[in-house]
């Protein structure tokens, strides 16, 4: 199966991606080995957080289990750096087309940003692979559920106000994976190096996400 393919095919499996995000300098390794950890293995870090490339490199090389991604990717300068060290799949904000072409170049998995109807329908014909609904917190589940009306075939991926509580409600609205930042990885953990706080978040993340296909079928 070609790289592309199978890294697709795990997150949209996995239907969890873990997100870093971080204004201050940080072990990313430790951090993702915490999340692995808490059964969370797909995951992105921001190329805003410091030392981002480093980060990628190490848990490529040292973590094996992880799929790797970078999240918040503008413009294909920023995608090369990002795939060159080892980043499986690109995350942006918006529909960036650059940043979807370069995915596509270089057999990465392509996840553009967009919030209403007619953003959502651009991103999937301009190819992106799963489509980033976001902010989803400013419209909560039930936007999914009605996006998902129309437009049943295109993969939803909620993020932005995500949490374990919510997981399961986003999923069940149609969501084929949510991505989860602020409340699994949060910044005042990070700076104090409480490992722990984001294994036990990870847990329950990924304890919401069988809950939710438990119930589905």
């Amino acid at each position: 199966m070609p790289e592309h393919q199978e890294s697709l095919a795990r997150i949209l499996r996995t239907r969890a991606v873990g997100i870093v995000r971080a204004s201050i300098g940080c072990d990313l390794v430790a951090i993702a080995k915490a999340l692995l950890a808490g059964g969370v293995d797909v995951v992105e870090i921001t190329a805003t957080t410091p030392g981002v490339e480093d980060g990628i490199r190490g848990i490529s090389a040292r973590l094996g289990d992880i799929l790797i991604g970078a999240g918040t990717v503008l413009g294909r300068e920023s995608a090369q750096r990002m795939l060159d060290a080892g980043a499986k799949f690109l995350v942006s904000p918006s529909l960036d087309r650059e940043v979807v072409r370069c995915a596509s170049e270089r057999d990465a998995v392509a996840i553009p940003g967009a919030l209403t109807a007619t953003e959502v329908i651009a991103a999937w014909e301009a190819g992106g692979d799963i489509i980033k609904v976001f902010p989803a917190a400013a419209l909560g589940a039930s936007y999914i559920r009605a996006l998902k009306g129309p437009l049943p075939e295109i993969p939803l991926a909620p993020t932005g106000g995500v949490t374990a509580d919510n997981a399961g409600e986003y999923l069940k609205a149609g969501a084929s994976i949510v991505c989860v930042g602020g409340w699994l990885t949060p910044e005042t953990a990070l700076r104090q190096e409480d490992y722990a706080t984001v294994t036990k978040r990870a847990e329950r993340l990924v304890l919401a996400v069988k809950r939710a296909r438990e119930r589905s079928g």
